[in-house]
C-alpha cells in the first residue's frame, strides 16, 4: 500500500518551473491553491514549509505581476488536487437515528 505524505509536495502537485530573484522555484496546488515551493521540497517524506508556512497572496501577485492568472491556471490545473482522508459517508436522518438509538 502506497503511503501517502498529506503535508508535503509531491511531483504530480507541480504545475511549471518559475524563476524569481534569481532562484528556481516550482509552482505547485493543493486544495487551498497555489504555492511557490523548491526542487529540494519535491517529494521529501517532511511537511513542506513552503507550502503551510507562507502567506499565499505572495504567489498570487507574483503571477499576477508576470501577466499569468492565476484563476485561470488553478481551474486547469485542479485535476491534480488529492483529496487524502476524506471518504463520501452515508448521510443520517436525524430522525430515524434518534428511534434507532444511535
Amino acid at each position: 500500500m502506497e503511503r501517502v505524505n498529506r503535508f508535503g509536495t509531491t511531483s504530480d502537485m507541480v504545475i511549471q518551473e518559475i524563476e524569481h530573484d534569481g532562484v528556481l522555484k516550482l509552482l505547485a496546488i493543493d486544495a487551498k491553491g497555489l504555492y511557490l515551493t523548491t526542487p529540494e521540497r519535491v517529494g521529501a517524506i517532511m511537511a513542506d514549509v513552503n507550502r503551510y508556512g507562507v502567506d499565499r497572496r505572495q504567489t498570487l501577485e507574483l503571477l499576477q505581476s508576470r501577466g499569468l492568472s492565476p484563476a485561470e491556471i488553478f481551474e486547469a490545473n485542479k485535476d491534480k488536487i488529492k483529496v487524502v482522508g476524506l471518504q463520501e459517508r452515508k448521510k443520517i436522518n436525524p430522525l430515524k437515528a434518534s428511534k434507532r438509538g444511535l
